[in-house]
């Protein structure tokens, strides 16, 4: 969806519409921190699949992994079309191409915080659990060279 809201976005925009251009990037908007928040939800599970591998059991877990993957993006949108829909618009490029014309976050303050601190968070917690898990493998490797070696004796 994400990659249809992309593709669509520019033919959207020339219709000069503002109601059809706030929605075009809110959805835009909606399915990239949708997709970030996946990733980061992939991570988690990575975590759990390979850290805490025994005693992991998380009853529903499918149905709290979607309420996050799509509700905490859901949570952020609503949070700025509260604070005003107008954030959203139609920025033109170029005068002379009328394709050029992109709905998006018109204001800077708001994209750093709802879009590059968003993914920077993510950024950081996934490079902590990778950390994490490497770190795992490793101890596990050492202990099964400790064990080898314990029964070579």
């Amino acid at each position: 969806m994400l990659n249809m809201a992309f593709l669509i976005n520019s033919w959207l925009s020339s219709f000069n519409q503002p109601g059809l251009c706030i929605t075009v990037a809110v959805l835009l908007h909606y399915f990239l921190l949708a997709a970030f928040t996946w990733m980061c939800l992939e991570s988690v599970h990575l975590y759990l699949a390979l850290v805490k591998v025994f005693n992991v059991y998380v009853p529903k877990y499918i149905l709290k992994c979607c309420i996050a993957g799509w509700g905490i993006p859901a949570i952020v949108i609503t949070i700025v079309l509260i604070i005003n829909k107008d954030f959203y618009g139609n920025g033109s490029h170029s005068e002379n191409n009328p394709f050029s014309n992109f709905c998006w976050i018109q204001e800077n303050l708001v994209f750093y915080t709802s879009v590059v601190a968003y993914v920077f968070l993510i950024f950081l917690m996934n490079t902590a659990i990778f950390i994490t898990v490497l770190l795992q493998i490793q101890s596990m490797k050492s202990r099964t060279r400790e064990r080898s070696t314990c029964w070579k004796r």
